[in-house]
């Protein structure tokens, strides 16, 4: 049957493919959930709770189970789903299990990345691009799956790189390039990229560092993961997917607001640097030119 995603909810095919292994609470807070989709979308989690005759713990608990960090990430998705559906969108249809599967997986991590901007969220970004801002010299250390986000971190920060200020990358794939950080000391950032389960190379690399003066920023999963707790400056992101595989996205988008704000306390003008850099990759032949 062609329900709209509305009418049934985002997450509805996911709570009715979980519903029979969830505890006897999550049930009911599930099945308040699938019967009242757009009172998802608009009420508080307690006003749901009360509704639903369960704590709001409960509420929190059901959204974990599923795979989102907490409950606003739920109403996110039941919030855009709605807007989706008052604008005249064209809603998803069940009949092909890989549509459904692309829209939470999509609206999971628009949430996820939206939620970033909140203002809790935002007040850690804040600080941390301003220890950025005062930086000597900026690091990125990040391993296996969380080294193409300390990379993207390098790659960015390094348009704001200029005169004896130098952007550099370690613990590298192989676990080289280390000894980058034997002379980094007060004044220094390095920013920090872990979650669980923990690389002991990032936490014994993050934990050196800050003994010798370094200020260290932590991007990660939970206050208490062991890189925060190094960290000077922590900004918590989620790993979690609507699939079998942990997800980068929060912690690339993550990057990408530190860069912007760290871009706007600087008197560098980063833009003109990217013009530059494009400009001297085009005189070497680095970009594609179609056929004259």
């Amino acid at each position: 049957m062609g329900y709209g995603r509305m009418e049934q909810g985002p997450l509805a095919e996911l709570l009715v493919e979980r519903f029979e292994n969830m505890p006897p609470q999550l049930r009911v807070a599930a099945r308040f959930v699938l019967d009242h989709p757009k009172d998802v979308a608009l009420m508080s989690m307690r006003e749901q709770a009360h509704q639903a005759g369960v704590s709001h713990s409960t509420m929190m608990r059901l959204a974990r189970w599923l795979g989102l960090e907490g409950y606003e990430d739920m109403r996110s998705l039941y919030a855009r789903a709605l807007r989706e559906t008052g604008a005249g969108e064209p809603a998803r249809r069940g009949g092909d299990p890989g549509y459904s599967t692309a829209g939470v997986v999509a609206d999971t991590l628009a949430a996820q990345v939206s939620s970033l901007g909140e203002y809790g969220n935002a007040s850690q970004f804040i600080a941390a691009a301003d220890l950025l801002a005062r930086s000597r010299n900026l690091f990125g250390l990040g391993s296996r799956s969380f080294y193409p986000v300390a990379s993207h971190f390098v790659h960015i920060m390094s348009f704001l790189a200029g005169g004896d200020r130098k952007v550099t990358l370690v613990g590298e794939m192989g676990g080289h390039g280390l000894d980058a950080l034997r002379g980094a000391g007060r004044g220094d950032v390095l920013l920090a990229v872990g979650m669980s389960p923990y690389e002991r190379t990032t936490i014994d690399v993050a934990r050196q560092s800050a003994r010798q003066g370094v200020g260290v920023v932590a991007i990660t999963d939970s206050s208490v993961s062991p890189l925060a707790r190094i960290a000077r400056e922590t900004i918590i992101v989620t790993a979690n997917s609507q699939s079998f595989f942990r997800s980068m996205a929060p912690a690339f988008a993550a990057v990408e607001i530190l860069a912007a704000l760290t871009a706007a306390q600087s008197d560098v003008n980063a833009a003109e640097r990217v013009r530059q850099s494009e400009e001297q990759l085009a005189a070497f032949g680095i970009y594609w030119k179609p056929p004259r």
